[in-house]
């Protein structure tokens, strides 16, 4: 008893605290740190509701994630209480977000205007093959130069076109100058710092270099970008780095705390990741798999499918460090997939089990592309895909076959990574949900051939806003000099097959690739009631009219002849 006493009066002494929202596709939790040693003291975690109206389409409710915050924030500052360490000594808050996915809301009502458009939405398809129709020679790189990113429904400018061209109250209040505009991390800045009065309405540069409006080497929202998808440069918000004090909390248990730190999650991961080098990397597993190299203070543009991004920009005076990305759409939803849609676990952990009782696909080759393929293919008219069965298949080489697509993904990934660096990996740092599965863990080691490393701490995405939101300017209880940095501990998963094996197993997905490519097409085929007509076709049409009309006539000729 006196062990215990003992150590929650030195709990007491624990010095300064920093936390992180970490709002992410699937779910929001909310973190606090020790602020000299890195250790996370407490935290809650909330499930976020995804909504499917129609098929490809994903939407979330921006009150219910502002409430999950909220709900986070309050469970967790419980938890530490009861664990006698003094809230007041949270010094700052740090905002990390599932980035791109978009919102738009009422500035003088604080209301939404529409659901939440998250990232893997696809119903902008069509969108994005009128706007790459106009662009000299139908290119989808056609923006590159400025942005770094190929157009694609994957970022927030096409989702925010579509929301003004098809949601009439949005419509009006851009014409009336009420709209604004952002992805979550804005959204949440704003409503955290007062909403209707008074809320800062900012972003920072990771997410806005996601948007497609933001220019990556003036660091500024485009004009001629604005113009070209015809957005309002007025509905967006102000551009800040990714460690300042943007404003200070105006409610709940933390009230009068500032708000110091915002990051797009994987960005986040990176500097949770301590990958500050030139040439670092990491990969985080979430609902997608996202594969970021740091490249340095001069952007790198990709010839292999993958995308330039802002890595991260530590102070209003600290120069932008910029990343290669390789971003893969579905990761940990295949897991929930299998799940929800399949029945075939009942619990995320299962799925690991299964698969190991097996060790095999079998020949099963799995391509989970709910939502086209990302990097380094951006083609969205692929779709899921299961080939390879055979009677002996059963749902455990489905597992393993799930497991593996994850790694195959990301083996793809590295290879366009060391083909655009020419510097190979010699090993990959790896965080995220689904690091907890150490059969993939291990997989993942099979098929790249090089080590994978697991930072014994998984939590490096709330880590990351939490260390830039600790190091702002007026906060600086976080140091990130090198010298102070806390050395990670970690797990490594060496390869265990050889080589030859590994490649002959990543030639057969690469042919299962290409039979999920462009499977679905925009172009119109049906009738007005959403049904394939066999006469949308003029000749197969005349076709089948005329043969009617044969066999018609032939039954009057044989009825005449009896």
């Amino acid at each position: 008893m006196n062990g215990i006493m003992a150590a929650s009066s030195n709990r007491i002494m624990l010095g300064p605290l920093v936390a992180a929202i970490d709002q992410g596709t699937s779910s929001t939790r909310f973190l606090v740190f020790n602020a000299k040693t890195a250790e996370l003291l407490s935290h809650h975690q909330v499930e976020i509701k995804q909504s499917f109206p129609k098929e490809g389409w994903v939407e979330e409710d921006p009150k219910e994630i502002l409430q999950s915050v909220y709900e986070c924030m309050d469970r967790t500052c419980e938890k530490l209480t009861q664990l006698n360490i003094d809230i007041s000594n949270i010094k700052a808050i740090g905002v990390t977000n599932q980035r791109e996915t978009t919102i738009v809301w009422d500035k003088e009502t604080g209301d939404p205007l529409y659901n939440a458009i998250v990232w893997l939405d696809l119903r902008t398809q069509s969108t994005v093959e009128r706007l790459i129709n106009k662009t000299p020679g139908r290119n989808k790189n056609h923006l590159k130069h400025k942005t770094g990113l190929p157009i694609s429904t994957y970022f927030s400018a096409v989702k925010l076109r579509w929301l003004m061209d098809n949601v009439e109250n949005i419509h009006e209040a851009v014409l009336s100058h009420k709209a604004m505009f952002g992805t979550v991390d804005s959204w949440l800045i704003w409503c955290l710092t007062g909403g209707k009065k008074g809320g800062v309405h900012c972003t920072d540069v990771t997410n806005a270099s996601r948007t497609m409006l933001f220019n990556i080497h003036t660091m500024d929202w485009d004009p001629e970008l604005c113009t070209y998808f015809d957005i309002p440069m007025e509905i967006l918000p102000k551009v800040r780095s990714s460690s300042e004090i943007y404003g200070l909390m105006k409610s709940g248990p933390l009230t009068g705390v500032p708000i110091s730190g915002c990051l797009g999650d994987q960005s986040a991961a990176l500097v949770g990741q301590m990958c500050f080098k030139d040439g670092q990397a990491k990969n985080t597993y979430g609902t997608g798999c996202f594969l970021l190299k740091n490249v340095g203070t001069k952007p790198v543009m990709s010839d292999h499918g993958l995308l330039t991004t802002v890595a991260y920009k530590l102070g209003r005076d600290k120069p932008a460090y910029y990343a290669l990305e390789g971003s893969v759409a579905i990761a940990g939803a295949v897991v929930r997939w299998l799940k929800d849609n399949l029945g075939i676990i009942q619990t995320s952990s299962e799925l690991e089990k299964l698969a190991a009782d097996v060790g095999t696909s079998y020949g099963c080759y799995f391509v989970p592309a709910f939502s086209g393929l990302y990097a380094p293919y951006w083609e969205p008219s692929a779709r899921g895909i299961i080939c390879g069965l055979t009677q002996f298949t059963n749902r455990s080489h489905l597992a393993f076959a799930a497991l593996e697509a994850v790694c195959f993904q990301t083996r793809e990934i590295l290879d366009a990574m060391n083909l655009d660096s020419g510097i190979h990996l010699a090993q990959l740092q790896v965080d995220g949900g689904m690091t907890s599965n150490r059969l993939l863990m291990q997989l993942q080691a099979d098929i790249l051939c090089i080590p994978v490393v697991k930072p014994s701490m998984p939590e490096t995405t709330a880590l990351g806003a939490a260390m830039a939101a600790g190091a702002a300017e007026g906060v600086s209880v976080w140091s990130l000099n090198p010298e102070d940095l806390t050395e990670v501990t970690s797990e490594k998963f060496e390869p265990q097959i050889n080589p030859e094996e590994s490649e002959l197993r990543y030639a057969r997905w690469k042919k299962a690739v290409q039979r999920a490519m462009n499977w679905e097409t925009t172009e119109p085929v049906n009738n007005g009631n959403e049904e394939t007509s066999i006469f949308s076709s003029v000749p197969l049409g005349f076709y089948i009219l005329g043969s009617m009309f044969m066999l018609i006539g032939a039954k009057y000729i044989a009825a005449g002849q009896k």
